[in-house]
């Protein structure tokens, strides 16, 4: 199963793959050199494919915890300042997409939409310590009734071009439903209460739409 923002980009390279390999086979006598390119562009489709897949997430809803938007790795648990909605101190953490993990994002919590907003910026890499407040990037804020206003932030790196946001002000939303895409690595961050209990450790890789971040 593939994530639809990438249907556009996966039918592009189907046509591109083909075509190459049918043109390198007419114009390339070479045998061992036809191989070694129809080799390197299926390689190339294949890492476009693995990209854009979009797994069946089997999410367990429950208003007390808060689950991993993202596939990746924990990089971040730290107190900080908060400086654009909340503007006080929060629990940060934040997990890291390498271009192999799923992009899919998800709603960390199910509730009420009470923020979403675009900031265009820089394109540091992903783990840089100002990206979160520098790079391109959305912010959203999501409440219910038993954990209260959460925040995530979708940033993006190096490579990522293009952030995908659905999250939409006053709608309601469904915990580990798709709420958007990060093309080519990129990282998200959460804001959590300071009351809240951390379930994951530095390194951890966590699996989006399932893992329990923290809770309350």
């Amino acid at each position: 199963m593939f994530h639809k923002e990438g249907y556009t980009i996966i039918l592009i390279s189907t046509f591109v793959v083909g075509g190459g390999i049918i043109l390198t086979d007419n114009l390339i006598s070479i045998n061992w050199l036809n191989k070694l390119i129809a080799i390197v562009l299926l390689l190339f489709y294949i890492i476009v494919l693995q990209f854009f897949r979009n797994p069946k997430r089997n999410t367990i809803l429950n208003e007390q915890h808060i689950i991993a938007p993202v596939d990746g790795k924990v990089v971040v648990i730290e107190e900080v300042f908060e400086k654009e909605y909340f503007k006080d101190k929060r629990l940060q953490v934040s997990i890291f997409m390498s271009p192999i993990n799923v992009h899919v994002t998800r709603y960390p919590i199910s509730g009420k939409v009470n923020y979403s907003k675009y900031h265009p910026g820089k394109y540091l890499v992903a783990w840089h310590p100002k990206a979160s407040e520098e790079n391109e990037r959305t912010t959203i804020v999501v409440q219910n009734n038993t954990v209260g206003e959460i925040l995530y932030r979708q940033v993006a790196g190096a490579l990522a071009k293009r952030i995908v946001n659905y999250a939409k002000t006053s709608e309601n939303v469904i915990q580990g439903e798709d709420a958007g895409f990060i093309k080519f690595g990129s990282r998200v961050d959460l804001f959590l209460p300071l009351n809240s209990k951390i379930n994951v450790k530095l390194n951890d890789k966590v699996r989006g739409g399932e893992q329990i971040i923290a809770s309350l």
